[in-house]
This record gives structure tokens, C-alpha cells and sequence, in this order.
């Protein structure tokens, strides 16, 4: 057989891919310029207080805002600054709950005098410098270390805008992220969370996105001053209590964070934080803990506790303290319960009615404990309760006694030496010597020897020698 030649191909004729390659350009010059136009990212106008206003505090749509720092050149003539690639790779995106704007932050507002960077502490050498704000609070820088692709910028923003419960690490993120607002709701963890509890927070955060959510690793931490009021500690086990702020606060004499931009008033000095909690005595899950939270806002009795929680790390001794604390606790109530039932069972109820509580050492308690305690002693002693016109024959009685002693202490005018004359020790003057010594009212010394004066004592005396 014969050996088969092999088939030359010829090289396609160069106009044949003239047009394909002219589309393939096309392609790539409307790719770019359809990018162009879809990053075109609006600029807010420094000089429009509404929309300072709007993009700082939220204020009108109630938006959230990541604002370029991006300064236009004194003369128009000039180029502005380009945009950051990390800025508009992550407005590109659109994934963020945040509309991308540019802003000078070297404007100087008219109000304060100070330059927007100055006014809300932005440090414009962090380049790009580009900060949050509106619905979620004032102006708020993000750190370098997010700004070095668009996709880590976009992670942040979801962080910080989407609602997702706070993580508490230490006593300062419990006081800020939790105590301090007006309603918050702690998540007391007892290992690994399973998929049904990080739906139900999930759901809560939607349902409920006027109350703070937190939670905190109770493997490893420890709450003093909360542990007594909450179920015991299980491993494996979650526990869940929603706080009420109820007076007080940190910001001792700090500036309020929804002040106004023209500086605005200070706060004045707010008092100690005072908080109550509600504790869910039952499993968690996502009807028992909005059972909870509803309660809580719909002004179920809340308890208030003396002493701030504090977070400490997890061991056997303050396990143990934690447990003899909670046992004192728990036989104080038992108690208080036991005697408050006996004392309104034997005084028919009391002044109150029987609605006597036990004293929780909060005002209202303490009050209650007193009336008790009078209740007894008037029934004891058979006291009979004074009349109104008894009461006031008896205050009337009093302010008679007391002018009564008023009037012989008071010196009058009569009593007073002439004008001139000195004031002496004695009416008439004399020495002391001879005051001290009249003694007997003019009465003679007696001799109780009746022998009539001393010589003759001295002859009594026997010389030994």
C-alpha cells in the first residue's frame, strides 16, 4: 500500500478575519464604556445643608452612605483626582446596602468653622480615606487594612449595615453594646450554636430591629452579678434574658452621638447606669425568646438588679462562688416569699390588701417591707391609728412646749446691765476668794472636837524618840 500524502490547508484569507476581529474590539470598547457609565458615582454638594445632613445623620430617607473623601481642584481648568479602583470595584459590586457618593472633606462648614474631616475626626493622610454613615450613625472611618480590594470593603460594609447580633468579649463591649441601649437582648451560649439558633437570632433581627442582640461565649465567660438570677450553667445548654435600661448611662458629660452638625449642646452629666433584666426560664428558641422580647416591651414586670454585670473568665473558683452565691440568693427568696405569705395571712392582708411582695431591695419593696412591719407592731401592741384632729392637738401641744423653753432661755431687754456700766462676775463686784470661801450661807465652822481650836491637838501628839 501505498503511503497517503498529507493535505496542505491554506491560511484563511486575511479579510475573512478582518470582521470578526473588529467585533471582538467593538466588544471590548462597549465593555468598557458601559462601566464607565454604570460607575459614574454622584457627588454630594458641600454647600447643600440638607444633603450634609442627610448623608451625615441619616436624617430625611434614612439611608446609609460610603462617602469617598475626593476634593475637587481650585481651578476648574485641572483634572479632578481619579477615583479609587478599591471605591468603585465595591459600588460596582452592589452587593453592599450603602449608596457610594464623593464628598470634599475639606470643605469648611459655615457653622462650626471646622472642616468636614476636622468636625467628625476623619484622617484624610489614610489613603483612600473613605468613611459610613447615615441611618447607621455619625461618620465612621474605615480602617486601612479593609481598603485594599473592593471585596474586603464590600465584607466590612455588610458587617457594619446589615443587623447581626454583637459579640461580647469583655466587661467594656457588654456596657456599650448591650447595657447602655434601651433594650437589648443577650444570648448566653453553651457551646458550638446549632442552625436553628442562628436562624431564630436571624429572625428576631428582622422582627425586632429596635432591639439590640448580643451574644456571648458562656464556655469560656462567666457573667458575676447575673449568673444567681439565670438558670444554672450547662454545657450544651443555651441561655437567653433581655436587659431594660432604666436610667443612667456612660456618656458622663460626652458628647451626645446624634448630635447636630453645628456642634449642638453637650449632654449634661447622666447619672449611674441602672439596668433590669427578664430571663427566659424555659429552652431557647425562637417563639420562647419573642415571647420574651414582646413581654419585655409590652411592660412586663422587670427585675431590677443592684449591681452591673461584670465578665470574667470562666474557673472553677468563681464557678464555685457563683454557686453558693446563687443558693444564698435563692433561700433570701424563699424567705422573704414564706414570711410576706404568713404576715398577710395573718393580718388579713395587711394595709396593702394582701398584695404584699417580697422585698427585692428595690424603693417600692423596701416601702412595702415598712408598712408590714408597722402593720405588726401596731396589731401587736394594739395601737389604735391616730385621727387627723389628734394629730394636730398633739403637733399643736408640741410648738406650745417649744416656745414655752424658748421663753426661758431668751434674754430681754429688762434683764440687760445700763448702757456703760461693766458687766461683773457678781452683782456688786468682790473677789472670788471670798465668793468661793462664803460657802455656808454666813454660817459658822462647827469644832466637832468641841475643845476650841488646834494648840491642844498638838499635846496629843506622843514623841518616839
Amino acid at each position: 500500500m501505498g503511503k497517503k500524502g498529507k493535505k496542505t490547508q491554506k491560511p484563511p484569507a486575511v479579510d475573512k478575519l478582518l470582521m470578526p476581529a473588529i467585533g471582538v474590539a467593538a466588544a471590548v470598547l462597549g465593555y468598557y464604556f458601559f462601566q464607565g457609565v454604570s460607575l459614574e458615582i454622584p457627588r454630594i454638594d458641600p454647600t447643600d445643608e440638607l444633603a450634609l445632613r442627610e448623608v451625615f445623620f441619616g436624617e430625611g430617607r434614612g439611608k446609609n452612605y460610603a462617602v469617598l473623601c475626593n476634593t475637587l481642584p481650585a481651578d476648574e481648568s485641572k483634572k479632578p483626582l481619579p477615583i479609587s479602583s478599591v471605591f468603585s470595584d465595591a459600588a460596582e459590586d452592589g452587593s453592599a446596602n450603602a449608596d457610594f457618593v464623593l464628598l470634599d472633606c475639606e470643605h469648611v462648614l459655615p457653622d462650626s468653622g471646622k472642616t468636614v474631616a476636622e468636625r467628625f475626626g476623619i484622617n484624610l493622610k489614610k489613603r483612600p480615606t473613605v468613611f459610613v454613615s447615615g441611618k447607621v450613625g455619625p461618620p465612621k472611618q474605615v480602617p486601612e487594612k479593609h481598603l485594599k480590594t473592593g471585596n474586603m470593603l464590600v465584607k466590612l460594609l455588610r458587617q457594619m449595615l446589615e443587623p447581626h447580633a454583637q459579640k461580647i468579649e469583655n466587661t467594656k463591649d457588654l456596657k456599650v453594646k448591650c447595657l447602655n441601649r434601651d433594650r437589648c437582648g443577650l444570648l448566653l451560649k453553651g457551646g458550638k450554636p446549632e442552625p436553628y439558633v442562628k436562624e431564630a437570632i436571624s429572625n428576631l433581627l428582622k422582627k425586632h430591629p429596635d432591639v439590640t442582640f448580643a451574644s456571648v461565649d458562656s464556655t469560656v465567660l462567666l457573667l458575676s452579678n447575673l449568673e444567681e438570677y439565670l438558670p444554672e450553667f450547662v454545657k450544651g445548654q443555651h441561655r437567653f434574658v433581655v436587659f431594660e435600661k432604666v436610667s443612667g448611662g456612660l456618656d458622663v458629660g460626652g458628647k451626645d452621638e446624634n448630635e447636630t452638625e453645628d456642634g449642638g449642646a453637650k449632654k449634661e452629666k447622666e447619672s449611674r447606669l441602672v439596668t433590669s433584666i427578664l430571663p427566659l426560664n424555659e429552652g431557647v428558641s425562637f417563639n420562647a425568646m419573642d415571647r420574651l422580647v414582646v413581654g419585655s416591651k409590652q411592660g412586663k414586670a422587670m427585675k431590677k438588679i443592684p449591681a452591673l454585670p461584670n465578665v470574667k473568665t470562666r474557673t472553677k473558683k468563681l464557678e464555685e462562688a457563683e454557686r453558693k452565691k446563687r443558693q444564698r440568693y435563692q433561700d433570701r427568696q424563699r424567705q422573704q416569699s414564706s414570711s410576706s405569705s404568713s404576715s398577710s395571712h395573718q393580718s388579713g392582708g395587711g394595709p396593702t390588701g394582701g398584695a404584699f411582695t417580697a422585698n427585692d431591695g428595690s424603693k417600692e419593696g423596701r416601702r412595702l417591707e415598712r408598712e408590714r412591719r408597722r402593720a405588726e407592731h401596731m396589731k401587736q401592741n394594739n395601737v389604735k391609728p391616730k385621727t387627723p384632729e389628734e394629730i394636730a392637738e398633739m403637733e399643736r401641744k408640741r410648738r406650745q412646749r417649744m416656745a414655752e423653753e424658748e421663753a426661758k432661755w431668751n434674754i430681754g431687754a429688762e434683764d440687760a446691765p445700763p448702757e456703760g456700766d461693766p458687766v461683773d462676775e457678781e452683782e456688786g463686784g468682790g473677789d472670788g476668794e471670798a465668793d468661793y470661801m462664803d460657802m455656808d450661807d454666813g454660817e459658822e465652822w462647827a469644832d466637832e472636837d468641841g475643845d476650841g481650836g488646834d494648840d491642844e491637838d498638838d499635846e496629843d501628839v506622843i514623841d518616839l524618840d
